[in-house]
């Protein structure tokens, strides 16, 4: 049966995640409504980075099987559907056995600060007036690769394998005003990425030492990490995949 591979973007803000849930909104379930009103047909959506509520992204994915003929307006017409939080940027074919989630070979985020109160900044990026020290920010951002088990920045009650994970970037910059951390990986763990932004902050504010950043590290206990920061300010940027001599083409 033939296989597309989906791309949307979306705003987290009105969604209760990305992956359908039980008595709540959720941007697979919207999407899946969007599909049924376009194609007259159900089709089960599995997804790439499961995002949590509030979060954003500027490109994510499902894949799904499907044997009949799709609309030929199909990205004009989902998007008319579709409400105006959640973009169909593409849609792909690709190899029956291609998948959105196993195949991604990695993942990156970032996660938005401000400092100076911004109207316009509220729903999308964290307000942080805070003093801080960005080189030891930049410091402890390097510390994180040289490390791979992440347990201690994984939310409890998770039903993942492994705690590991391949950090290829981690650093801190200034994006147009705003404070922002970018990690790449090929995998992230349940609250990862604001886990290690929130207890990072309080290495740029003199409340953790870097040896006792490593210290949480190495605990491998989610209670030493911190995880009070809003899920607004996160974006997962971009998934790559690799080229299957051109099969899979989604960049």
């Amino acid at each position: 049966m033939p296989r597309y591979f989906l791309e949307i973007s979306y705003k987290g803000t009105n969604y209760s995640g990305f992956q359908s849930q039980q008595n709540a909104n959720t941007i697979q379930a919207e999407v899946e409504k969007a599909f049924m009103i376009l194609q007259k047909q159900a089709v089960l959506l599995t997804g790439s980075s499961r995002t949590d509520a509030g979060v954003h992204a500027l490109q994510n994915f499902f894949h799904f099987d499907y044997d009949e003929n799709i609309h030929p307006q199909f990205v004009y017409k989902m998007n008319a559907i579709l409400p105006a939080d959640i973009v169909v940027k593409s849609l792909v074919d690709v190899p029956s056995d291609a998948h959105c989630r196993f195949d991604a070979v990695s993942r990156e985020y970032c996660y938005y600060i401000y400092r100076s109160k911004d109207a316009f900044l509220r729903d999308r990026a964290f307000y942080f007036p805070y003093k801080m020290d960005i080189g030891k920010l930049q410091e402890a951002a390097a510390i994180v690769k040289d490390y791979h088990d992440f347990t201690s920045f994984s939310k409890r009650n998770t039903q993942v394998r492994t705690f590991d994970c391949q950090v290829e970037k981690s650093e801190w910059n200034w994006e147009n005003n705003c404070l922002v951390y970018r990690v790449t990986a090929n995998r992230f763990l349940r609250g990862m990425v604001r886990a290690l932004t929130a207890t990072m902050l309080k290495v740029g504010r003199n409340k953790l030492s870097l040896a006792e950043f490593r210290a949480v590290i190495e605990a491998k206990d989610c209670t030493r990490a911190s995880f009070a920061v809003p899920s607004h300010g996160l974006f997962l940027i971009k998934v790559e995949f690799p080229e299957r001599a051109g099969e899979i083409n989604v960049k």
